[in-house]
């Protein structure tokens, strides 16, 4: 039996690890441990806490609901609080929740039972039909204000259909990012030299929370509901209530079901654990709930959770197979990517052999040796991934595997940055796949736009010397490309004819083109806009970078060391003699002012003559930078209305000037 000095101990062991584990799950959105396995050691904590009562903390993780609040957002109360729901794994624990319930009533049951969507907790509030609020679950008492970003989701009506609803209610649901668009975004992110989001959940989380609302909407986001609540609610069943709501024009599930007894309940639970590959969203388990309101009411709530519903968690399919080797990819930016090949293993409806091992963090957290028995699960993850190994299965004079420090293609020996995951090859102008994965890039739609020019075709023209380099393009003639494999008269004078069009290639694209660590799109349009040309952005200090709003530390040093690279450099110079875009041009430049420059601006509140962006875009264009939070720092506040108490109240403390948007407009026309 565990005396009190040692029961101590393992609940302050188990605090600090939860409230690590929900600070990156919450805050980083970078779950470092699965959700079955942080359960099992919250209900260790809590049977200790149980066992032992007088080591009660009113701060200990198994008081809370976790937060995911976000102090660049305004925090708002919920009318009423997002509880969050007890977690079970097994029929018993099913079982044992309607004992409980006979326990408090002697009425009979029906219970709905709904997908449990793997997303962002969101809750949204509704005036004569119109959505006027959206707030995240927070810490369940308060949560962050999100409604601009939430409006950009197709699938949340911003004004209701029919004249039935209630003057004013909350409906309540799950932000997700479908699949399909969760691959695109990681390859995106990928190809910009960044981190992939983990899964679908944390990339829905991350989105969300994004200051930019014009990329939240680009994301795709979607948003299923259910749970309806307020004084006037249609009618005194769940699921019927769900069903009028629907008619509101609410994205409601068809895929919930009425059950009227725990084996019904268990048989549903069964069925979407097989077909839950199937969905175009992650789901992660199946939520049981109590369908009459009269019934809710009276089981009532625990401190935490309501007493009328409950989740049961999907267990991660997770398969035993042997490691064979690690390999390691090079991509364009130099980023180093592990791979684990596998014995050959059918998990959740495919074949793996392969599972990605991201960095050599993650290597040496798992300890891996080779002929490993390692378990992999997918679960929402998509791409398969090692989650631990069978140590008791390890020969003892197996290899540990060791994360490579030269290049695996050209030898160079690798380079990790301070504050970065990945390893890196430095050898950016000799290194093969840089070289052919840089080109791919620069002629990809997104950038240059160069018709004609596949994989294979680059590859051909590098490996007989014609193109080393994306300067090289444009050295090409017709009698370089005729002698290779499979090209014609009329697809030579194409690529030709394209790369003579991409001179007209506006100068963010061709930024973007470029490959620069770190300078996705979005980045390279803001640079592109505020500094106007190649040449400012290459002169450009690292606090003249940082200062350029969504350019943070990280992108800012990755843009001056490659300035700093003699090679890349002459690069760009060829590009320039040849005649690329590398400056906004004339009647971009015409509207470019400084009239704002050196000046922090805070937008909030809503606006008539401009949306946000609009207005945003105008600071940027006139030299002036726009922020998210007030400080001391903020030079002025461009107040529309109602801008939320808080904002106001530090707008006073720190003496900042106020203009309404009238007078920012008068200043912009008087500039010009």
């Amino acid at each position: 039996m565990m005396n009190k000095t040692d029961a101590l101990q393992r609940i302050s062991e188990l605090r600090e690890q939860l409230h690590k584990y929900n600070h990156d799950y919450y805050i980083l959105s970078q779950p470092t441990i699965d959700d079955f396995e942080f359960d099992m050691l919250m209900k260790d904590l809590i049977a200790l806490e149980n066992k032992f009562p007088e080591y009660a903390d009113d701060n200990s993780p198994s008081q809370r609901v976790g937060s995911d609040i976000n102090l660049e957002f305004k925090q708002v109360a919920h009318q009423y609080p997002m509880l969050s729901l007890g977690n079970t794994y097994s029929e018993e624990d099913v079982r044992d929740f309607e004992t409980r319930i006979l326990k408090l009533t002697e009425e009979k049951i029906q219970y709905v039972c709904e997908l449990k969507y793997d997303g962002t907790s969101i809750s949204l509030r509704y005036k004569n039909g119109k959505l006027v609020q959206a707030l995240t679950r927070g810490d369940g008492v308060q949560g962050d204000d999100v409604t601009t970003n939430v409006r950009t989701i197709e699938t949340v009506p911003l004004s209701l259909q029919g004249d039935d609803y209630p003057d004013e209610f909350e409906i309540r649901g799950e932000i997700m990012m479908p699949f399909q668009v969760f691959q695109q975004l990681n390859m995106e992110r990928e190809e910009d030299g960044d981190s992939p989001f983990a899964n679908p959940r944390n990339a829905a989380s991350g989105s969300l929370k994004m200051q930019n609302s014009s990329v939240v909407r680009r994301r795709k986001l979607v948003c299923y509901l259910y749970y309806l609540l307020g004084k006037e609610l249609p009618t005194r069943q769940h699921l019927q209530n769900l069903e009028v709501a629907k008619s509101w024009g609410f994205n409601i599930s068809d895929d919930s079901k009425i059950c009227n007894s725990i084996d019904e309940v268990l048989d549903f639970i069964k069925y979407w654990d097989k077909q839950r590959d199937e969905l175009p969203v992650p789901i992660d388990g199946i939520v049981i709930k109590v369908n009459s309101i009269d019934q809710q009411e009276e089981l009532g709530y625990t401190a935490k959770s309501p007493r009328w519903a409950i989740s049961y968690k999907f267990k991660a399919e997770r398969v035993a197979t042997r490691l064979n080797s690690v390999a390691y990819q090079v991509g364009r930016t130099g980023s180093i990517t592990p791979v684990a090949n596998l014995d050959a293993v059918q998990l959740a409806g495919t074949v793996v052999k392969r599972a990605s091992l991201h960095n050599a963090d993650i290597i040496a957290n798992l300890d891996l040796h080779l002929n490993d028995s390692v378990f992999v699960e997918k679960g929402g993850e998509i791409i398969p991934k090692i989650v631990g190994v069978d140590i008791d299965q390890r020969d003892v004079n197996a290899e540990k595997i060791e994360f490579i420090e030269n290049c695996p293609e050209c030898g160079t020996k690798l380079v990790r940055l301070e504050g970065e995951a990945n390893h890196y090859c430095p050898n950016s102008l000799l290194c093969p796949p840089q070289i052919t994965g840089r080109i791919e890039h620069f002629i990809a739609r997104k950038a240059m736009n160069i018709d004609g020019l596949g994989e294979e075709t680059i590859d051909l023209l590098y490996k007989q010397n014609l193109v080393n380099n994306i300067s090289d393009l444009y050295r090409l003639k017709k009698e370089d490309l005729m002698p290779l494999d499979r090209m014609g008269d009329k697809s030579a004078d194409r690529i030709l004819g394209s790369i003579k069009e991409s001179l007209n290639v506006p100068f963010e694209k061709v930024l973007f083109a470029l490959g620069i660590r770190h300078v996705g799109q979005t980045v390279a349009k803001k640079l592109a806009k505020t500094l106007g040309s190649i040449q400012a952005i290459k002169a450009a200090s690292f606090e003249e970078l940082v200062n350029i709003d969504e350019i943070g530390d990280k992108i800012a040093k990755s843009i001056i060391l490659f300035f700093e690279d003699e090679a890349q450099n002459q690069i760009v110079n060829d590009l320039i003699e040849f005649g690329l875009q590398f400056e906004l041009n004339r009647e971009e430049l015409a509207n470019q002012t400084n009239k704002l420059e050196g000046l922090s601006i805070v937008i909030s509140g809503s606006f008539s003559l401009h949306s946000r962006d609009e207005l945003k875009a105008l600071i940027e264009q006139n030299g002036g930078k726009n922020t998210s939070s007030i400080s001391k720092k903020t030079d002025l506040f461009l107040a529309g209305e109602k801008v939320g108490p808080s904002k106001l109240e530090k707008v006073e403390k720190f003496g900042i000037k106020t203009i309404s948007e009238e007078e920012f407009v008068e200043m912009i026309q008087a500039a010009n």
